[in-house]
Formats: C-alpha cells, sequence, structure tokens
C-alpha cells in the first residue's frame, strides 16, 4: 500500500486505534475526546460489537463527535490499522519484559509533533485485557500515563483524551489560542495607571487617611499592590470613581 501524503500537521498525520473495543459508549466517548481536541482519524480492529458506529449508546456518548464516529474505519487486524503508518505507540499501564522505547505522554507528544515525516498511530487494546504482547512488538514505542501507582486502571476514552491533550498542546506551541472563558478587558496604559494613583493619593488625603507631611511608605506599597494584578482599563476607572466619591462625600460635609 502507498504512504499518504505526508503533512507537517499531526491532527492530519496522527490516528487513533482502538483494538477489540467491547462497549460502543467507549468508542463513542474516544470519538469525542478526539474532536474536542481537534483529531478525526478513528480506526476500530475487530470491535466486540456488531455495528458499534450505528450503536445508540455510541453515537449518544459522541455528543456531537458524530462525524468522527460516522467516518471511522472498521479493519480486522492491527496490522490493517497500521497500514500507512512508519510510526506506531502503544498505550498500556503493564510493565513488558521485552518492551520497546518507553515513552510519557508530554514526550511522546513531543516527538510526534516534531517529526514532521511521522505517520503515526496510537493504539488502545481491550477494555479488560489491554494490549496482547504480540500486539505491542508490533509498535515502535510504549507510552503509560504516570498515574497513582496504587491505582492506575484508566477508562479507554480517558487515556484517549490524555494523549489527545498532550498532542494537541505540543502541535499548537506558542500558537494556542488564548481561552475564551471568563471576561478579559484591555490593559491600562501606564498614563491611565499614573493618573489612577494621583487621584486615589488626592482621595486618601481628603478623607485624612494619607498625611502628606508624613506620608511613609503608603503609595509605594499601594503601587506594589496594583503592579500584581496588571490593572485593566475598566478597573482603573472603577478605582477613580470610589476616589471621586470619597472626594466629594468629604467635601460635602465639610
Amino acid at each position: 500500500m502507498n504512504l499518504p501524503v505526508q503533512t507537517t500537521s499531526l491532527f492530519q498525520r496522527l490516528r487513533f486505534v482502538l483494538v477489540e473495543t467491547s462497549r460502543p459508549g467507549n468508542i463513542g466517548s474516544a470519538a469525542r475526546a478526539m474532536k474536542t481536541m481537534g483529531f478525526s482519524q478513528l480506526v476500530l480492529v475487530n470491535p466486540r460489537v456488531a455495528q458499534p458506529l450505528q450503536d445508540a449508546e455510541a453515537i449518544a456518548l459522541a455528543s456531537g463527535a458524530n462525524d468522527v464516529l460516522e467516518n471511522a474505519r472498521i479493519v480486522a487486524t492491527l496490522d490493517e490499522a497500521l497500514a500507512g503508518c512508519n510510526f506506531s505507540v502503544a498505550m498500556s499501564a503493564r510493565p513488558r519484559e521485552f518492551s520497546p522505547p518507553v515513552f510519557e505522554p508530554r514526550a511522546l507528544a513531543t516527538t510526534l509533533s516534531s517529526g514532521a515525516d511521522l505517520q503515526a498511530a496510537l493504539v488502545f487494546g481491550n477494555e479488560r485485557f489491554g494490549l496482547s504482547n504480540e500486539q505491542v512488538e508490533k509498535c515502535n514505542a510504549l507510552v503509560s500515563v504516570p498515574a497513582n501507582p496504587d491505582y492506575s486502571s484508566l477508562n479507554l476514552a480517558q487515556a484517549v483524551q490524555i494523549l489527545a491533550y498532550e498532542c494537541r498542546m505540543a502541535s499548537l506551541g506558542d500558537e494556542r489560542v488564548p481561552s475564551a472563558i471568563g471576561f478579559k478587558g484591555d490593559l491600562a496604559s501606564s498614563e491611565q495607571v499614573e493618573g489612577m494613583f494621583t487621584h486615589l493619593e488626592q482621595a486618601l488625603i481628603e478623607i485624612e487617611f494619607l498625611d502628606p507631611d508624613s506620608p511613609k511608605k503608603l503609595m509605594p506599597r499601594l503601587r506594589r499592590l496594583f503592579a500584581r494584578t496588571a490593572l485593566e482599563t475598566e478597573e482603573v476607572n472603577i478605582l477613580r470613581g470610589m476616589a471621586t466619591q470619597m472626594i466629594h462625600r468629604r467635601q460635602r460635609f465639610k
């Protein structure tokens, strides 16, 4: 079989291979885990459920990743699943006597993202039995999540999510899009911050909290305090509004 067209993007170079998966829900959950991290190539090797891609549980747990599920390939053997790959990695929590080189997820993700010529596959075993020694030996490397040694069992989809996340972070590097969660305003300019400090100092003098003849270290300490906050324009405006009210109320009752 001819190798696929080479591309530098790990999102197109990496496939996720599930071997002899028993529960269709895990297939759907794995598809969801992949899509949330930007991956789409899913291959099922001899799944132990009839028509897993049309199963109601798989579709429900895919939760919108139906395109990944619908485009998944089903093959009879691991050799077929790895056709066209030049680097395959077995996921295993069990030590193997004759294991290929072992990676932790983050180091593996760095290797995969930096190797533009790597047509790679991540191989996950059956929920109960994992991968056989023979299946592991077909791979170039083994990856193991450094989990709690007293309880290292991972759900299949959880394992897929961990590796997909690490691969995404390594692939994006400095091109990561900032999170859209939470409000982020514009940072205040140095002129705005200086105007705030002047205004705040006036207010503190007005309410007799700051003695201008003996200021001690109050204003430098306030500067140090606010320097740790990365003040935004709206926050400066709020503080200046407070200062204005303090001055007005003080002068009103004089």
